[in-house]
């Protein structure tokens, strides 16, 4: 069985929780929940811009997911891919029936870009997010803040209230740690 608490690098690919979840494992579906409810609802929020409809959404993802595991195909790409996918068709669904727009996340397309490669692109999105889900909280936050916020290692020990070498010293464990769990999640 396994460990819902832990959360490490070590822990099994979403593929192979999904495999789990599809002979009807609930602790293989309670990791699987631990693992991406974050990054779902994050996914979920950005399609239907209403925090309720999103949890409503993400809800709904996972019961798609407890319900159709078993029509995961690793062939047909990632595990990730395959819940990312779910949970943008399920918050456009939720976002329609509720009369809005929904922002379906499409990004600029860049017009070189063939389908394919705009897929690899989101779901490569997917991966790092549910990675950074991965981080303690000052691991995560640091990381945010100069990938995300554009801050410089000086601005955000300014920001945080922390030295300087307490921020550089998060920086480079967030980033070991995300390379070590985005290295496992493409094998």
């Amino acid at each position: 069985m396994i460990r819902v608490a832990s959360r490490t690098v070590g822990d099994p690919s979403i593929a192979s929780l999904l495999g789990l979840v599809a002979r009807d494992d609930a602790g293989a579906f309670a990791l699987l929940y631990d693992r991406l409810a974050r990054s779902v609802y994050s996914l979920c929020l950005r399609v239907v811009g209403d925090a309720q409809l999103a949890e409503d959404a993400t809800q709904e993802t996972f019961v798609k997911l407890w319900r159709s595991a078993a029509r995961y195909d690793e062939a047909r790409g990632s595990g990730a891919a395959w819940v990312a996918a779910i949970a943008r068709n399920a918050a456009v669904d939720r976002a329609r029936r509720h009369g809005l727009v929904a922002d379906e996340g499409a990004p600029e397309v860049d017009a070189g870009l063939r389908i394919d490669e705009l897929a690899v692109r989101d779901d490569e999105a997917f991966r790092v997010h549910v990675a950074l889900d991965l981080l303690g909280e000052q691991e995560r936050r640091v990381i945010v803040l100069a990938y995300f916020a554009g801050l410089s290692h000086s601005q955000i020990a300014e920001h945080e209230g922390l030295p300087l070498g307490t921020v550089k010293s998060r920086t480079r464990t967030a980033l070991s740690k995300l390379t070590d769990a985005l290295a496992e999640a493409s094998a």
